[in-house]
């Protein structure tokens, strides 16, 4: 099997298994990071969330347990081929750079990390913007009566049969790829880097595992951070995909951010990160799941080179 083929099944592997777990914090996040461009709570047919409690209390109430894994599978369809695509791609671009040692040219060998990872970033997305867009739609629909959309399909079908067809899908694209390489390159970078400066990087026990996540943790609230005021923007903008444009509450990605800013303050732009710092668990895991994989990989190929030479 090809590298590339092994980093595809290795990340998308534990992203699948990382989004799982986390799921019910994942739509607590968006619900309250999008409830201010949602018809259903402008109108006041449904109250807004007061906080990470209140949200998680009332989905439970209003929409039963299995709710919190509303849009899961959509997730995972999405979030399969994005860190799949994502690991491989940045070990690709890697190839790419000069190799500079983390000892002697630090910042040039974290530079590296950080274009190679937003720039893997910025390609997975372009694959499958779609069904981010639908992952969104789908965890943002709140309140016990008629759901907006029944499935995947569904969504993808109104929202592309919209006034904007095809192209409805791809709402928000802009400030996302202008998000994810900070997103991306942070996350990969710092990760790359803080695991090179890891006493307990090769151990494959509970220290080199606990180690591992407190640098891939690092890695996630730090990237979290950096990107979400794009993201915020981005979800506010796929809300209002399939409607006609007339009915927009924001016109383009400057007018989302100066009516954001203008009518709700810079706090505003940070709406959910509260949650989203208890969803970095999730992100922090498929760093550690994946570094660990390869960890596996690798020794098992040593062991059988070791083994054919003996036999040599």
């Amino acid at each position: 099997m090809s590298q590339f083929m092994t980093d595809f099944l290795i990340g998308g592997t534990s992203a699948s298994i990382a989004k799982t777990l986390t799921a019910p914090i994942e739509r607590v996040k968006l619900v309250i990071q999008t409830q201010d461009a949602n018809p259903k709570i402008i109108s006041g047919e449904v109250q807004r969330y007061n906080g990470i409690i209140n949200c998680f209390s009332r989905i439970y109430s209003e929409q039963g347990f299995a709710a919190f894994w509303r849009g899961n599978m959509t997730n995972i369809i999405r979030y399969f081929p994005t860190q799949a695509f994502n690991f491989a791609f940045k070990d690709t671009f890697k190839t790419m750079f000069p190799s500079y040692s983390p000892k002697t040219d630090f910042w040039s060998f974290f530079a590296v990390n950080m274009a190679s990872g937003g720039l893997a970033g910025a390609g997975s997305l372009t694959i499958v913007y779609p069904l981010d867009y639908a992952r969104t739609r789908l965890a943002s629909d709140v309140g016990s009566g008629k759901r907006d959309f029944s499935g995947l399909g569904d969504c993808l079908k109104k929202t592309a049969q919209g006034p904007k067809g095809v192209m409805a899908l791809y709402n928000g694209f802009g400030v996302s790829v202008v998000g994810i390489i900070p997103y991306r390159g942070t996350y990969f970078g710092v990760f790359d880097t803080l695991k090179t400066q890891n006493p307990y990087q090769k151990d494959l026990g509970f220290a080199g595992f606990f180690s591992k996540f407190a640098c891939a943790q690092t890695a996630a609230i730090t990237a979290g951070y950096t990107s979400y005021p794009f993201d915020t923007v981005r979800r506010r903008l796929q809300m209002q995909s399939e409607k006609p444009k007339e009915e927009w509450m924001y016109k383009s990605t400057m007018d989302c951010f100066s009516k954001i800013m203008k009518n709700e303050g810079v706090g505003a732009m940070f709406k959910g990160a509260g949650a989203n710092v208890l969803r970095t668990v999730g992100a922090a895991l498929v760093l550690v799941l994946y570094d660990t994989a390869q960890s596996y990989l690798k020794n098992a190929e040593d062991a059988k080179k070791a083994e054919g030479a003996k036999k040599a």
